[in-house]
């Protein structure tokens, strides 16, 4: 049988089950232990613009060959999953997507009691995001616990109602002193209101229902967001930006390791009003809201930012 570029991407994959590679990691292993094979492909390779004559060249054709064929490597086997990020990676799981979910909560909930563990924890990923915010969009943000609820409603009455953190947007931080005073009484020209929720993992098992309760703790901002430390699967992706399209809602892949490196993946749309009533209502419910509330009600007031109110800046002092 000759040699098969995706019929060694897909033995490779299955040897290492559950482990994911990007293209050039897969390539580079492919280089590695069908040396004869690579050159070959390179000898036969009449390319002008970019011809295959370094190793390096020839190493990222055959990364190029792996990622824009993908829909036939995972048609050839259903068991090939890929992450959607970049760098996108591939893995082979014998998982479903519900598995792989509920694997991740276990697995995070279990590294919970062990400081050791390397697992991220969807706790962990609050003080990235937080970092990000800052760092790249100028947000303030708070962390909204949700065990500081009231107790007064029954099981589950406060399901959905919390996003995971908040954020103030000041749009008049580079505003003259005049300015400021100026629209003094219109504090909703001179901020933006964010909402966040935080999830480990999204996959065509559980975005839907991410995304709708991003939808509902998210109704009173300007800006409501879903973030995820990761996101698999095509579909998924695709999940996303339809349901992004009918609701506004945006979508920020994390970066665990370097905050810097997290992006907006899909821009969430704009509401010009905030919701007031929903917003008194999670103020009724939570005491972190009502102290975020109060944060932004002395912005409108003072037209003064004090750092040490929110988590990003406070984490930097």
């Amino acid at each position: 049988m000759g040699f098969s570029l995706l019929g060694v991407t897909v033995g490779f994959l299955k040897q290492n089950p559950e482990q994911k590679f990007t293209a050039r990691e897969i390539a580079a292993w492919i280089f590695e232990t069908y040396p004869d094979e690579c050159r070959q492909k390179q000898n036969r390779s009449k390319a002008k613009v970019t011809p295959l004559d370094t190793d390096a060249a020839l190493l990222q054709q055959i990364a190029a060959e792996i990622g824009s064929r993908r829909p036939r490597l995972q048609a050839m086997n259903p068991k090939i999953k890929t992450t959607e990020a970049r760098p996108r990676k591939f893995y082979y799981t014998d998982s479903s997507d519900s598995d792989e979910i509920e694997r991740t909560e276990s697995s995070a909930t279990a590294s919970a009691a062990d400081p050791n563990a390397a697992i991220i924890k969807e706790h962990d990923l609050y003080s990235i995001l937080s970092e990000f915010l800052w760092s790249e969009l100028a947000i303030y943000s708070r962390r909204i616990d949700e065990k500081r609820s009231r107790k007064s409603r029954s099981a589950g009455g406060n399901k959905w109602l919390y996003p995971d953190l908040v954020g103030m947007e000041d749009l008049s931080q580079d505003w003259h002193r005049e300015i400021k005073d100026c629209v003094q009484q219109y504090a909703d020209k001179k901020n933006k209101l964010w909402s966040f929720e935080v999830k480990i993992l999204i996959n065509s098992s559980n975005v839907r229902e991410a995304f709708f309760q991003t939808v509902s703790n998210s109704s009173w901002a300007n800006f409501g967001y879903l973030v995820a430390n990761e996101i698999e699967g095509a579909d998924t992706s695709k999940e996303l930006r339809m349901l992004a399209g009918l609701h506004g809602i945006g979508f920020i892949k994390l970066d665990s390791e370097n905050s810097s490196e997290s992006q907006i993946m899909i821009p969430a749309k704009e509401r010009t009003e905030i919701d007031w009533n929903a917003a008194n209502r999670l103020a009724e419910e939570n005491k972190d809201f009502l102290d975020y509330i109060k944060t932004v009600r002395q912005f409108y007031q003072t037209g003064e930012v004090h750092e040490t109110d929110w988590d990003a800046k406070a984490q930097e002092d």
